[in-house]
């Protein structure tokens, strides 16, 4: 097993099963595949996502990760409160690019818009920001409130781990770490 999160986007689905989450998605079931062929594959193209098994994370509570650049396409649209609704649990977003300095995260739970947070740091503006900034997120930097003509935000591709870690899992972490294959989803 590997880890992940540079350049990626995935996202969290608290005590998750990995054939739901790519039914979901409205991904097709490609089957078992080994860590790094898998990651690889999510990574290298974008229409394929890597599913992990359940895997113990962040307040006692099992995560399935879905992670693949097509979480990152234009044409890609992740609502995590229509997720989180079907699914009837937590689910979050996360995406990094360290080239363009575009980092997003987002918190859904049980159909409910809890958190989201985005940044682009070639311009250095805040593109998104709903409710208010968890432990976490004050951890990784960011002021308890925001207001564009007055706050200063800057955020890099650690800080995405780091509240990602606080929230579920840092998928950067993973290595030797996990049970079990992934699975496979493509877009059709």
């Amino acid at each position: 097993m590997v880890g992940f999160g540079g350049k990626q986007a995935w996202l969290a689905v608290r005590d998750g099963d990995p054939a739901r989450v790519l039914e979901a998605l409205g991904l097709r079931d490609l089957g078992e595949v080994a860590w790094r062929a898998g990651l690889d594959l999510a990574h290298l193209t974008d229409d394929r996502v890597a599913v992990t098994p359940p895997l113990p994370g962040a307040r006692g509570t099992s995560w399935v990760l879905a992670a693949g650049r097509y979480l990152l396409r234009p044409d890609t649209v992740v609502d995590v409160v229509e997720l989180s609704a079907r699914l009837h649990t937590e689910v979050q977003f996360f995406a990094t690019h360290r080239v363009t300095e575009t980092h997003r995260w987002q918190r859904a739970v049980d159909g409910e818009l809890v958190r989201t947070f985005g940044y682009v740091g070639q311009t250095g503006d805040v593109t998104s920001w709903h409710g208010d900034p968890d432990p976490a997120e004050r951890s990784a930097g960011l002021p308890a409130a925001f207001t564009a003509e007055e706050t200063t935000v800057l955020v890099g591709e650690q800080d995405v781990l780091r509240v990602a870690d606080g929230w579920s899992i840092d998928p950067s972490g993973l290595d030797g770490r996990a049970p079990g294959p992934l699975r496979v989803g493509a877009a059709d």
